[in-house]
């Protein structure tokens, strides 16, 4: 079984990489600069991809020629935290382009490449419901990952004639760099919990927002 992670050098990516190894899966492994971490992972380490660039995914593609396959997870992603009163315009257009905009694109430039019966994970965050946005704030981000939500679930339709599944999944408030250390489950609890959410993902399924818990979200 062949596996591609974006992201993939520290947090949850880096989690998810060794999990799958555990599993006895083949990883490549993406990421814009490999953590030491990763380097010993025993992963296929594709490095110098930055997931927002043309050039750079082009790159990703002809690293990955000849490689059928099975699961595709997007996972790379940023955050920066906008009030009404503190915004950063660049900031937020940063969010789009990498929380929602480069995973679609690395679907589309992958999607040849995936074998009948795939998967796809895209990890989104709850902060993109909005039914469930009761705390305002974090403009950029919620608007990203409420794209990429919706991309998730037209991407769902458009693979579903292939037999490709796509699942749209909130890994849970994880302790990594991102969140400051802040979190209250590990990245390798989230690995496993989101693990077990893409096992279960099937074609009847696909196109639905999880928790890693297990729970159904609100869009």
């Amino acid at each position: 079984m062949n596996i591609v992670i974006t992201g993939a050098n520290r947090g949850i990516g880096l989690a998810f990489t060794q999990y799958y190894l555990a599993k006895g899966f083949k990883v490549f492994a993406t990421c814009r600069t490999p953590s030491q971490a990763l380097s010993q992972s025993g992963a296929t380490v594709i490095k110098g991809i930055d997931v927002t660039d043309p050039d750079s995914r082009q790159a990703l593609k002809q690293a990955l020629a000849g490689i059928s396959i099975d699961l595709l997870i997007n996972n790379a992603g940023i955050l920066n935290c906008e009030t009404l009163n503190n915004m950063d315009e660049g900031a937020i257009y940063a969010q789009l382009s990498t929380n929602a905009v480069a995973p679609l694109m690395v679907c589309q430039l992958l999607q040849d490449q995936l074998n009948t019966n795939a998967k796809v994970a895209l990890i989104t965050s709850r902060m993109g419901s909005i039914a469930d946005n009761s705390s305002g704030s974090y403009y950029g981000y919620r608007m990203s990952k409420a794209a990429l939500n919706a991309a998730g679930k037209s991407l769902a339709i458009d693979l579903k004639p292939r037999g490709i599944a796509v699942a749209i999944l909130h890994p849970g408030f994880v302790q990594t760099e991102m969140v400051g250390g802040a979190g209250d489950i590990s990245a390798e609890t989230a690995a496993e919990r989101l693990a077990a959410r893409i096992d279960a993902l099937n074609i009847k399924n696909t196109g639905t927002f999880w928790h890693s818990n297990g729970e159904i979200l609100p869009w």
